[in-house]
């Protein structure tokens, strides 16, 4: 087993039963929050320093939602729900696990709980749920 499948089995044994393309949705994810928020720049190797690329646990529920709703679209919710995220807390969950993992970094200011509530994932999805 490599380093890599390990770190895996170490950062689910701390958050639960999120699957590795849950993690790979949110690194992705935060990418696509970071240009929405600081422009396409902002990913650029070798560009703006980190703190201003910076994202809060709030921007980054919302650009997680839009990011699931251009890749999966009406499907989004279901997606989400096969990898066993049902709420914004999830996204920090997954978050905070990969920073202790040394995967992402955040600031002094951040916490899990800043990813609680930010938005109910039934009404955030509703308008992409086929009608009967």
């Amino acid at each position: 087993m490599g380093e890599h499948d390990t770190q895996w089995r170490m950062i689910r044994q701390r958050t639960g039963p999120f699957p590795p393309q849950a993690y790979d949705f949110v690194r992705k994810g935060l990418a696509h929050t970071t240009s929405l928020v600081h422009g396409e720049k902002a990913n650029e190797v070798g560009g703006d320093d980190e703190a201003s690329r910076h994202v809060t646990g709030r921007q980054l529920c919302f650009g997680l939602r839009n990011y699931a709703q251009r890749q999966y679209g009406r499907l989004a919710r279901t997606v989400l729900a096969h990898w066993q995220i049902h709420s914004t807390a999830d996204f920090g969950r997954i978050v905070f696990a990969m920073i202790d993992a040394g995967m992402m970094r955040k600031n002094d200011d951040d916490n899990v709980e800043d990813f609680e509530a930010v938005f109910d994932f039934d009404e955030a999805f509703a308008d992409l749920t086929p009608t009967a």
